[in-house]
């Protein structure tokens, strides 16, 4: 055998040793689950530059960096320049849900399907999950309309024509043709409502407003739980907690999830403590300590606390004084351990992560 053709032979040996061995590499990679808060601002007032309530869920693996899934839970404002830090768009994303319709969870979806309109021609339709039409007799909520009228203002002033000259291959209808609406009636049962692969996504009903919902993913690498701004069914006291009773039944079903991401009141809101913050308001939310005995029931090893009310540093929540001024990370999670709570508590900040396993 002459020496170019030896040479040659020995170059494709190789080539196919590093593609097996790329091959093994890629099916030996350790599964993961990476969960972010991507605002953690409570209610719809505006303080130290929290983005609006939302949490990014990723999963994958090693290879990947735990990115081969993207799903968006709620979208307040200031979503799109959050996923911006990971770094990604909102062309990147597999799915979005929503727990429930107050403006300070959905302000961020006119943007989010703008961009994905306006730069992602060429993407798949994102889905939109969320409850069915919902009506609590006064009102009703609409997750259907909310997409559907999206992206009106941006139609009425002119903008969306005048893209859709300059490019025609853009979908007619505006931002709203680029979400596909998917909706649930939530069940007091956990049921599944969206997967893709290896992931997910139940649901179950809790309440807050006419339609709120609570999330659990589960993936090969950990469960995680979005409990939005579940509270107790019972509305005010007489009661046993402040927390839903969905929400852990989720939390444990059908093993206890990993990590519970949920909105939390500091006790220290309470209509008792001087506060001057409204009592229907303040029943309607899970305390820090409450959320402290649930976790702590359902096992789990992280509890992520967002929708901060007061957010950290802050001495006021809205026009209601904090008594005894601005609260700390310690004293959030000193109120979750006065729930028995011997897990992590991870108090939120925006962009804050937990990893699954942890590196």
């Amino acid at each position: 055998m002459n020496k170019n053709r030896y040479l040659a032979l020995s170059l494709l040996l190789l080539r196919a040793i590093a593609g097996c061995a790329l091959i093994v590499a890629s099916a030996h990679a350790a599964p993961c689950l990476i969960v972010t808060l991507t605002g953690t601002q409570g209610g719809p007032s505006v303080f130290g530059g929290l983005a609006g309530a939302g949490t990014l869920v990723r999963y994958g693996d090693d290879s990947n960096g735990c990115n081969a899934v993207r799903l968006q839970f709620d979208a307040g404002r200031g979503t799109s320049m959050r996923l911006s830090q990971v770094p990604m768009t909102a062309i990147d994303l597999h799915a979005i849900f929503f727990t429930h319709l107050h403006s300070d969870h959905v302000d961020g979806l006119g943007d989010l399907l703008q961009i994905r309109w306006h730069f992602g021609v060429k993407a798949p339709k994102v889905d939109v999950v969320c409850s069915a039409d919902a009506s609590a007799g006064a009102y009703a909520m609409s997750c259907q309309k909310l997409v559907a009228h999206v992206g009106d203002a941006y139609i009425q002033s002119g903008e969306i024509a005048q893209r859709s000259v300059e490019d025609k291959t853009r979908l007619a209808g505006g931002p709203a043709a680029a979400a596909n609406v998917q909706t649930f009636e939530p069940k007091d049962e956990p049921q599944v409502v969206w997967s893709r692969g290896e992931v997910k996504v139940s649901a179950i009903r809790s309440t807050h407003i006419a339609g709120h919902a609570s999330y659990r993913v589960d993936t090969p690498a950990g469960s995680v739980v979005i409990g939005g701004d579940a509270g107790n069914d019972t509305p005010s006291p007489p009661r046993a907690t402040s927390a839903s009773a969905q929400v852990e039944r989720l939390a444990k079903f059908p093993t206890g999830a990993d990590i519970i991401v949920h909105s939390a009141i500091h006790p220290v809101m309470g209509p008792d403590q001087g506060s001057g913050f409204p009592a229907p308001i303040f029943h309607r939310q899970s305390t820090a300590t409450d959320l402290g005995v649930m976790a702590q029931r359902a096992g789990a090893k992280y509890l992520m606390l967002t929708h901060l009310i007061p957010p950290l540093g802050a001495r006021q929540q809205g026009p209601y004084k904090v008594p005894g001024g601005a609260l700390t990370e310690a004293d959030y999670k000193k109120a979750t351990e006065a729930g028995g709570f011997t897990g992590n508590t991870v108090v939120g900040t925006d962009m804050v992560s937990v990893r699954l396993p942890a590196k």
